[in-house]
């Protein structure tokens, strides 16, 4: 005969495990909760120490149209428009709709860049071509892979496309200067095609650096300008 202890025992055990397997999956969705609170006060916390691109006070709103990711995390884009008082100067306007494309959309699942990369500067030279200057974050933060470096990319010069016509292609540099990759996959010596597509060019041939020289020289020329 079992010993009343030994069924007592067994009863309690039995309810524990109950009330663990009914209370987990509430302990769960706390701290699911938890770690989206704080995922937001630390964006809210980068946002305010990223000063805001200026804007052009007293302008109409213009319907800007930004491309972000899709929750199918495919490196599908979706454009979404945002209502925005953009500047009518060029470089300026492309700093805005970028500084709101590394803002983020309302769904953290759908973005494409870091949410600590900063756009340092953007410079638009005579020929079209757009110098956008970030901020290391932009490689080390970004989940290493050619799609998603691809994505972050295409959602940049997309934007440009939709939002800035004189842009004509981009040259992505890492806090000034020009570096191979993005995060070791994606070619950064090469220029990206913007107006049009807005899809990334092909990997760039040999003798590139003969390219990217006087634009890098061009840019640290237009630098040195505004320093003065």
């Amino acid at each position: 005969m079992t010993p009343r202890w030994v069924i007592w025992l067994a009863g309690i055990l039995l309810a524990a495990v109950i009330a663990a397997a009914l209370y987990f999956p509430s302990l769960r969705h706390q701290v699911d909760k938890v770690a989206q609170l704080t995922e937001k006060t630390a964006e809210q916390a980068r946002r305010e120490l990223i000063p805001p691109a200026p804007v052009r006070t007293g302008g109409p709103m213009v319907n800007a149209k930004l491309y972000w990711g899709t929750r199918a995390q495919d490196g599908t884009l979706r454009a979404v428009i945002v209502d925005l008082p953009l500047s009518d100067d060029p470089a300026l306007r492309a700093k805005q709709v970028l500084n709101t494309l590394l803002a983020g959309p309302v769904d953290p699942e759908a973005r494409t860049l870091p949410p600590d990369a900063a756009l340092l500067a953007f410079y638009i030279l005579p020929d079209g071509t757009g110098i956008a200057d970030f901020s290391e974050a932009l490689g080390t933060s970004i989940p290493s892979g050619i799609q998603s470096e691809q994505t972050a990319v295409e959602s940049i010069t997309r934007t440009l496309d939709a939002n800035v016509p004189q842009v004509q292609r981009l040259k992505i540099l890492i806090h000034g200067q020009e570096v191979d990759s993005l995060a070791g996959h994606l070619d950064l010596t090469q220029t990206f095609q913007v107006n049009g597509s807005g899809l990334a060019a092909q990997p760039a041939p040999s003798g590139t650096s003969i390219i990217t020289r006087p634009i890098q020289k061009a840019y640290e020329k237009m630098k040195a300008a505004t320093k003065r």
